[in-house]
C-alpha cells in the first residue's frame, strides 16, 4: 500500500470557530460580490456586443464558484455534525448569510443582462428557438461555438435560473415581493432543519412497558432518577425508535411512541404551512399555475401530468396487494392478541405495522432479524462493502491511521481533518486497471449523538472540478448515519435493512467520488432530483444477492459467514409486504404533489395540512391511525418532521419511486446475471457516475442501457406485471 500512502491533495480541515465560520461566509460573499461588480463595470454588451463571451462573463464566475465550494459546503456542514452547539449555531448563521447572498446574486439584473448577451451571442438562443425540446448535444455545442456539452448546458441553465428567480418580472412591487419570498423561504429551511437536528425529546417507560425490546437497546437508554426512578428514557433517534416499534409487546407503548414521534417537532408546523404558501405565491408571480409545475419542468419528468399519471397508475396497481397484505397481517394480530388475552377490535393500526411485519417474517420465514444482525458487525460490513466497490469500479480504499491523519494534515494535528473522534477517513484511489491515480476522501460518521443530523445521508464536503491551471481538484464526501453504538459486550450490529441503508448511502458517496466534471456545480450527485437516487437504489440490489451477502458477512463472535439457508430465507423476504412499503412512499409522494398543486392560492390558505397528511396516509397506505379510534385527523404532524420537503425534494419526492424505475431497469438489464462483472461496473462508472449532472441525465441512462428506459423490470420486480 506504499504507493497509496501520499495523497497529492491534503484533506479539508475542520478548524472552524464560531467566529471564523460566520466571518468566512461573509468573506466568500464579499469576494463574489466584488467579482460580479467588476464584470458589470468592465463588460458593456450594449456598447460592444462581442465583449460578452463565455470566457469573459461565465468563466470568471465559474472559477470563483469552484473555489468557493471548497469552503462553503463545509461552513454549512458543521450544523449537521458538530458536537459543539456554538459551532452548529454559527454554521446555521453562515448558511443563512450564504443563502441570502445567493438570492441577491440570483436577482442581479445587471449580471443577468451579461449572461443573456452571452446566450444570444453563442447561438444557443437560435438553436433552442428552432427546437425548444432539443437536448444539448455535440452538434448544438459546435453550432453555438462553445467548448463542450457541459459548458453549453451550464449557460442555458444559468440564464433560465435568472428568469426563474424573478428577473422575467418587471422591476417594481412584483419583483420586490418575489425577492422577499426567496429570503423568507431560505430562513424557513434553515430553521426547520435546525429544529430537527436539535430535537431532543423522549418518553419515560418502565421496563415492563418496554417488554420485548432487545436488551442491547435497553442497555443504551438513560436511567431515570427522582420521579422517573426505575424508568428508562426512550429518545426518538432511530436506534431507539425502530426497535421499540418493532419489538415492544405492549400496543399502548407502541401507540404512544408513534404518536409522540409524529409530534416531536411541532414548531415546524407553521413553518411548513408558510413554506408551501410562499412557494405557491412565487410560482404564480412567475406565471406558473403552481409550484410543482415550476419545479418539474427542468427534471426528467418535465410535467406535473407525467408525475401524477405515474403515481396514480402505481397506486391503482399496488392497492389490491396492500389490501391482501393487511388482511394477512390482521389475522396474525388477531391470533397474537387472543394468545396474550388482549382486546382485538378488528383494526390494523400504524403502530402495529413494524411489529407484525417483523413477527410475520420471523414466524413464516423463520428469520430473526437480531440473529441476522450478528453476521453484520458494522466495521467488517463496511470493509466488505468497500471491497465490492473496489472490485466493481476499480477503486482502492485506504483507511487513514491516527499517524496518517496527523502526517497529511497541513497543521500536523490529526483532529484537524475530522469533526469528531468517531469519524473514520479513507483516502480513495484508482486501482492499477484505472491508472492508480488519486480519487478523493471518504468520511464515515456512523453513530448518533446529540445535535447531529438524525437520518442517514451523504454530504459532499468538497466537489471535484478542473482548476484554473488545468489540474483536477479531488472531492471529499461524507456519510452521516445513525447506527447503534457498540456496547462493552457487543460491537454495533446492523439489521439487514440497515445494511441496505448503508449500502445505499455509500452508493451516493461513490457517485461523488467517481465524478469527473469540469465544474463543481455538476459534480457527482449534483443531478436532477428525479434521477439522483437511481444509482444508489440500483446498488441496493447487491444486498439481496447470495454471493454479495456472504461476502459482506462475518459473525461478530466466530467470524463465520452467514449460512446459505439463512441467506435463502432472507432473500425470500425481499418483497414481503412490498405493496405496503411502496404505498407508504406513495403517500409521501402524493402528499408532496397535493400541497404543491392547489387549484388556487385561496384553497391552499384554507388547507389543513396535518389533516391532509393523516387522511391521505390512511387512504393510500390503508393502515389506520388514531382517527379510527375517534380522535381528530390532526392527531399528528408528520409533515413537521419531513425534512425532505423543505430541504430540496419539494415537488420532487416522487423521484424516489420514479428513479426506482431507472435503477431496476439498469440492474436487471446489465448486472443481474453477474453483479460483480468488472467490465460492466467500470462502464457504469464512466458512462453514468462520472458524468454527474454535466449532461442530460437521460442521455447517460440511454448510453448505459443502449435504449430508452422501460418500466417493465420495475413492475415485474414488484410482481405487478
Amino acid at each position: 500500500m506504499a504507493k497509496y500512502a501520499n495523497p497529492p491533495q491534503a484533506p479539508p480541515l475542520f478548524t472552524g470557530t464560531k467566529e471564523s465560520i460566520v466571518a468566512d461566509s461573509k468573506a466568500l460573499s464579499d469576494r463574489t460580490r466584488s467579482l460580479l461588480d467588476k464584470l458589470v463595470a468592465e463588460i458593456k454588451p450594449s456598447e460592444n456586443p462581442g465583449s460578452a463571451t463565455f470566457e469573459s462573463v461565465l468563466r470568471p464566475q465559474l472559477d470563483d464558484e469552484n473555489e468557493s465550494s471548497l469552503s462553503a459546503r463545509i461552513l454549512g456542514f458543521y450544523q449537521y455534525v458538530s458536537a459543539d452547539s456554538a459551532l452548529r449555531d454559527a454554521s446555521t448563521e453562515a448558511e443563512k448569510i450564504m443563502d441570502e447572498f445567493g438570492i441577491e446574486c440570483s436577482m442581479r439584473e445587471d449580471v443577468f443582462r451579461l449572461v443573456d448577451a452571452v446566450y444570444n451571442n453563442t447561438g444557443l438562443a437560435a438553436s433552442k428557438e428552432k427546437d425548444p425540446e432539443r437536448v444539448i448535444d455535440q452538434a448544438v455545442v459546435e453550432s453555438a461555438g462553445l467548448e463542450n456539452v457541459e459548458s453549453a448546458r451550464l449557460l442555458e441553465k444559468e440564464r433560465k435560473s435568472y428568469i426563474k428567480n424573478g428577473l422575467g418580472l418587471p422591476e417594481g412591487p412584483k419583483r420586490d415581493r418575489f425577492k422577499e419570498i426567496k429570503m423568507r423561504l431560505s430562513q424557513i429551511q434553515i430553521s426547520f432543519q435546525k429544529n430537527l437536528n436539535e430535537e431532543n425529546g423522549g418518553l419515560w417507560f418502565t421496563k415492563g412497558e418496554l417488554d420485548g425490546v432487545p436488551t442491547d437497546v435497553l442497555d443504551t437508554l438513560d436511567k431515570g432518577t427522582g420521579e422517573n426512578e426505575g424508568k428508562l428514557r426512550l429518545s426518538f433517534k432511530y436506534p431507539d425508535l425502530f426497535p421499540t416499534l418493532k419489538f415492544a409487546k405492549n400496543p399502548e407503548t407502541r401507540k404512544k411512541v408513534l404518536i409522540e414521534n409524529e409530534n416531536k417537532c411541532n414548531d415546524n408546523v407553521p413553518l411548513f404551512k408558510e413554506a408551501i404558501l410562499l412557494r405557491d405565491e412565487a410560482a404564480r408571480l412567475l406565471g406558473y399555475p403552481d409550484h410543482a409545475s415550476l419545479r418539474i419542468e427542468d427534471k426528467m419528468a418535465k410535467t406535473v401530468k407525467t408525475v401524477m399519471d405515474f403515481l396514480n397508475d402505481l397506486k391503482t396497481r399496488l392497492a389490491p396487494g396492500g389490501v391482501k397484505e393487511i388482511e394477512h397481517l390482521l389475522a396474525l394480530k388477531k391470533k397474537d392478541h387472543e394468545a396474550r388475552g388482549l382486546p382485538f377490535d378488528g383494526n390494523y393500526y400504524l403502530w402495529d405495522h413494524r411489529y407484525y411485519d417483523r413477527m410475520m417474517v420471523e414466524q413464516e420465514y423463520s428469520i430473526d432479524e437480531n440473529t441476522i444482525a450478528e453476521y453484520f458487525p458494522l466495521t467488517s460490513t463496511v470493509a466488505g462493502m468497500l471491497k465490492i466497490f473496489e472490485e466493481l469500479f476499480g477503486l482502492v480504499f485506504v483507511e487513514l491511521t491516527p499517524e496518517d491523519r496527523k502526517r497529511i494534515s497541513p497543521t500536523g494535528k490529526a483532529e484537524d481533518i475530522s469533526w469528531h473522534e468517531d469519524v473514520i477517513i479513507f483516502s480513495v484511489w484508482d486501482d492499477a486497471s484505472e491508472g492508480e491515480g488519486f480519487v478523493g476522501y471518504l468520511y464515515l460518521d456512523l453513530h448518533p449523538r446529540q445535535g447531529k443530523y438524525g437520518h442517514a445521508a451523504n454530504f459532499n464536503l468538497q466537489p471535484g472540478f478542473i482548476q484554473k491551471n488545468g489540474t483536477r481538484r479531488y472531492p471529499a464526501t461524507a456519510l452521516v448515519c445513525n447506527f447503534s453504538k457498540p456496547t462493552p459486550t457487543k460491537p454495533s450490529l446492523l439489521k439487514h435493512d440497515e445494511v441496505v441503508t448503508l449500502f445505499h448511502e455509500l452508493g451516493h458517496g461513490i457517485h461523488d467520488l467517481a465524478g469527473r466534471t469540469q465544474y463543481a456545480r455538476y459534480h457527482g450527485t449534483s443531478t436532477v432530483r428525479d434521477f439522483v437516487e437511481a444509482p444508489s437504489q440500483m446498488l441496493e440490489n447487491w444486498c439481496w444477492t447470495p454471493a454479495q451477502l456472504k461476502s459482506l458477512s462475518s459473525h461478530y463472535k466466530s467470524g463465520d459467514k452467514i449460512p446459505d439457508d439463512l441467506i435463502e430465507k432472507l432473500i425470500s423476504t425481499k418483497h414481503v409486504n412490498d405493496a405496503l412499503f411502496n404505498l407508504r412512499q406513495l403517500h409521501f409522494g402524493l402528499f408532496d404533489m397535493t400541497v404543491h398543486t392547489p387549484k388556487s392560492h385561496e384553497e391552499l390558505e384554507k388547507l389543513e395540512v396535518s389533516k391532509l397528511y393523516n387522511e391521505l396516509r390512511a387512504e393510500i397506505s390503508q393502515i389506520k391511525g388514531p382517527e379510527a379510534l375517534g380522535e381528530p385527523s390532526t392527531w399528528g404532524n408528520g409533515q413537521a418532521t419531513f425534512g425532505h420537503l423543505i430541504g430540496g425534494y419539494d415537488a420532487g419526492y416522487y423521484g424516489y419511486l420514479s428513479s426506482q424505475v431507472y435503477s431496476t431497469d439498469m440492474f436487471y438489464s446489465v448486472f443481474k446475471s453477474n453483479p460483480m462483472d468488472p467490465v460492466q461496473g467500470r462502464r457504469y462508472r464512466h458512462s453514468v457516475l462520472e458524468k454527474g449532472g454535466s449532461r442530460d441525465e437521460m442521455a447517460s441512462l440511454e448510453e448505459f442501457l443502449g435504449r430508452k428506459p422501460s418500466t417493465e423490470a420495475f413492475y415485474k420486480d414488484l410482481g405487478l406485471n
